[in-house]
Formats: structure tokens, sequence, C-alpha cells
């Protein structure tokens, strides 16, 4: 997993080509607690999916483009458009089918 930030968002994630599914998330959040391990497991799973991280604490700008309001975030991109965007914890099998 690949941590971005407002300087390397646009070559990691709107250049990549394929799929990537970004996590905007906090130290202090539970939920992203909660969903980071299952994220590690797809990266582990799929490596046709690039998974990056975005800290939304660090990166208040990144988070207000793309209009972040709860956390954990997940905005999956394909060649670079944002396609779909899932908000709090979902379980492996939702965060799969939005793949």
């Amino acid at each position: 997993m690949i941590n971005a930030t407002k300087d390397t968002f646009q070559n990691e994630v709107i250049n990549a080509k394929g799929t990537v599914l970004v996590d905007f998330w906090a130290d202090w959040c539970g939920p992203c607690k909660m969903i980071a391990p299952v994220l590690e497991e797809i990266a582990a799973e799929r490596t046709d999916v690039k998974i990056v991280k975005v800290n939304v604490d660090e990166e208040m700008d990144l988070a207000m483009q793309y209009k972040v309001s709860g956390i954990p975030t997940l905005l999956i991109f394909r060649d670079g458009e944002l396609k779909t965007r899932s908000v709090g914890v979902s379980p492996k099998e939702e965060i799969l089918e939005l793949l």
C-alpha cells in the first residue's frame, strides 16, 4: 500500500492505469482501524488493484477536493477517473464488488 500526499496523488492515482482504491483515513478513527486489515488482505490477493492511503489530517486539501465528509471513505478510480465511493466500514465482499 502506498501513502499519498497532494504532491504524489496525481502520479499515484490520476495518472495510474487500471484500478486504484483510495482510502481516506485518520489515526484516531476507530472504523478506519477496522477496515485497514481488510484492505491489506485485498492488496495481497488482488495484484491488479493498487491501494493508496490518504491521511485526512495531513492532507486536508485532498479530502476537501474529493468531498470527504466521513471516514473511512473509499474512492475507486479506473484509469484516473473516479468511478464510485463508499463511506464507512464495509465488509470485504462489498469492497470487492466495488472493484
